[in-house]
């Protein structure tokens, strides 16, 4: 079964962020208040955070139930916190899975997104 039958119209994302010198722990308070407020929008089904041993990197891990759903948390983000989080961290690599909308993928491609698909027709789960 491919992983669009599986999955059907979700989208995830992996990006890989660069902390600026001294802002681990500004970035980290930002963080806590990001995820906060995630957790109360609709179709999110996962939003992880992970970090590097020496803080230098921390690497998201985002799943959406479809495009609107991952739409309406760039916009939320857009609005809520997009100023602050460019001034501590800069995006490394920002790595798209999943058929994204066109208006989706038409934001995402701002942030220099890498689109993968499935690899082939595997029974994936």
């Amino acid at each position: 079964m491919s992983y669009e039958a599986i999955m059907g119209n979700q989208i995830a994302w992996h990006v890989v962020l660069a902390v600026k010198q001294d802002q681990f722990g500004s970035f980290q308070a930002l963080t806590r208040e990001m995820v906060n407020f995630t957790r109360t929008e609709s179709g999110v089904l996962c939003y992880q955070r992970f970090a590097s041993e020496d803080g230098k990197f921390v690497h998201g891990y985002e799943r959406y139930a479809d495009s609107s759903a991952a739409l309406s948390h760039l916009r939320n983000f857009a609005t809520l916190f997009s100023e602050r989080f460019s001034a501590l961290v800069d995006r490394d690599r920002f790595t798209v899975f999943g058929q994204p909308s066109h208006e989706l993928r038409a934001v995402l491609d701002r942030f220099g997104a890498i689109y993968l698909r499935s690899f082939g027709d595997l029974a994936y789960w």
